[in-house]
């Protein structure tokens, strides 16, 4: 699982949320600011998973994600890192459970640079914790939304797409593809509709239903659809375990 770092395609999107709305270049702060506001989406929906210090350390564990993902988490992995170089500049867009941002970190080595971004505390602090023996990462608390004026070689966004409301989806997408310079990838691994037939779509869709209330937005639209298909990238896409799980990535041509 991921946790989210929040977006969003509209001012009336973020009432209540103390954020400002994305544009099609991503809004920019200064790298010493206050602690960033915790989406209100975040604290309804997901406090019990990503904000509880109690819960965190329980559900950090590889088992945990291995359950989670029917034991589909190496391959997904794999996945991921296959569209990164060693030695590349990379940004991973939200924290994640079990030992991702380690073996990132170890497959970028020590001639590369990881940051991680993560509007949860409680997270920021478990990266942190994992990635203390890596010195070329770094774990940053900050509001995706809210980058620092840089660009990366890749932009990783790992299992957070399906954890934010649509409008989220939409500006988070704009805000990472306007974060990697040219000849870059923005790479995203996610959940996808499975196959009508597949065994575990209708356990799929009840825990969704139940647990992760913006799940099934990536059933009903592609996640290239989010970004309005946008012209600058050229676009891709994968499937894995029967369509349950996706790939979809976007190199930057322009």
């Amino acid at each position: 699982m991921d946790y989210p770092d929040s977006a969003g395609a509209t001012r009336e999107s973020f009432q209540g949320t103390g954020m400002q709305p994305a544009s099609s270049q991503p809004a920019r702060v200064p790298a010493h600011t206050a602690a960033p506001t915790i989406p209100d989406y975040l604290e309804k929906t997901y406090r019990w998973a990503y904000l509880d210090p109690r819960n965190a350390k329980y559900l950090d564990h590889e088992l945990v994600v291995k359950t989670i993902l029917w034991r589909q988490h190496r391959r997904l992995e794999q996945a991921a890192f296959a569209e990164i170089e060693p030695g590349q500049h990379v940004l991973q867009s939200a924290c994640v459970y079990g030992n991702f941002s380690p073996a990132l970190a170890e497959h970028i080595g020590p001639e590369g640079r990881l940051e991680v971004v993560d509007v949860a505390e409680v997270q920021v602090h478990n990266c942190r914790r994992k990635l203390a023996r890596h010195q070329h990462a770094v774990v940053r608390h900050e509001n995706v939304l809210f980058l620092r004026d840089e660009t990366f070689d890749v932009v990783c966004c790992y299992f957070l797409m399906h954890e934010l409301p649509d409008d989220y989806k939409q500006g988070v997408a704009r805000v990472l593809l306007n974060s990697v310079r040219p000849g870059g990838k923005v790479v995203f691994v996610d959940y996808h509709k499975p196959h009508w037939a597949h065994p575990l779509k209708m356990v799929t869709s009840l825990i969704f239903d139940t647990l992760e209330p913006y799940a099934k937005g990536l059933w009903r639209q592609e996640i290239a659809a989010l970004a309005d298909n946008d012209a600058r990238y050229a676009w891709r896409k994968e499937t894995y375990f029967g369509g349950l799980y996706q790939k979809v990535v976007a190199t930057r041509t322009q």
